[in-house]
């Protein structure tokens, strides 16, 4: 992707971020009024999660204003693990609203009590699960698009909010209905023990991105594809290594050519299957090593 291009990706991608907290603020005031209306402690873990999504989103938009900075002195790679950062903090942030949850639903569970103006109150909250649906979605959607770890996340911390929601939904029916307030915290327990899974998930995902972890094998296979086929000239390529860090991928290989070959016509070479993989896999950055014949390892790739 060249450089206009990146710029205006990058700019979409910020304003979906700032247009993610003004969601979760909208969703936290729905949720929070739900269960100031019923009292319900599984309302609550639910208006709790809510919080947790407003931070993270904030964390989220900070985090990918840092990621677009150029390279710099001190950080000549660029920026873009900064969204893995992002990624680790809603994963802590949620295991907290967890633990929180459960101590309330403890001490609920001694003292159960009729939810108030539950019709009204789940109604209230089920506008607020439709909304995070939608907006789920469109953040995994984009997130997956532009391989960007901090609206990835968020979205699926929404989809996660998403299902407890319907879940703490028929469930506080079901308390009603067969008039058994001792569901409200049981339900509320069973958010967090979900939450706590979500965090851990969410955290496993992040740490590997911050570990330097490969890109996915169908990734590699498309960078090896454009490699054997645009390497024309050259003999093969090894020692294929790549990364991710947010959404650049870095990718570095060597490539072995003929030992009389002139470093201009290398460089040529060069080029052109940096810009292929390039314009084939988004965010690519590549480095190549120039090996002469005699380096051959005859493994690898080679090249068509």
């Amino acid at each position: 992707m060249r450089g206009a291009d990146m710029a205006a990706k990058n700019r979409l991608l910020l304003k979906i971020a700032i247009a993610n907290i003004v969601v979760s603020l909208v969703v936290l005031g729905l949720k929070a009024f739900a269960w100031w209306v019923t009292g319900s402690v599984a309302l609550y873990s639910d208006a709790l999660e809510s919080i947790i999504n407003v931070v993270t989103s904030a964390a989220a938009a900070f985090a990918l204003w840092v990621s677009f900075q150029p390279a710099d002195d001190n950080h000549p790679y660029g920026h873009s693990k900064a969204e893995y950062l992002s990624a680790v903090l809603a994963g802590v942030l949620i295991t907290i609203a967890a633990l929180s949850i459960l101590r309330e639903s403890w001490f609920a569970f001694f003292e159960p009590r009729p939810m108030e103006a539950p019709v009204k109150g789940l109604a209230i909250n089920m506008a607020a699960t439709a909304v995070n649906v939608v907006w789920a979605l469109l953040l995994i959607r984009i997130g997956r698009r532009h391989r960007s770890p901090a609206l990835k996340a968020d979205g699926h911390h929404l989809m996660t909010d998403v299902i407890t929601s319907i879940g703490v939904f028929f469930g506080l029916v079901a308390a009603v209905v067969f008039q058994m307030p001792v569901l409200d915290p049981v339900l509320a327990a069973l958010v967090a023990v979900n939450i706590i899974w979500t965090g851990f998930k969410l955290t496993r995902e992040s740490v590997g991105g911050l570990m330097d972890e490969a890109v996915e094998p169908e990734t590699l296979d498309v960078i090896r594809r454009i490699i054997s086929t645009e390497a024309s000239g050259a003999l093969e390529a090894h020692d294929i290594r790549t990364r991710q860090a947010g959404s650049a991928i870095f990718v570095d290989f060597h490539l072995v050519v003929h030992g009389t070959m002139s470093v201009s016509d290398a460089h040529d070479i060069c080029d052109r299957i940096e810009h292929a993989i390039q314009d084939g896999v988004e965010g690519a950055r590549v480095t190549i090593h120039v090996e002469p014949d005699n380096k051959a390892k005859h493994q690898g790739i080679v090249v068509v």
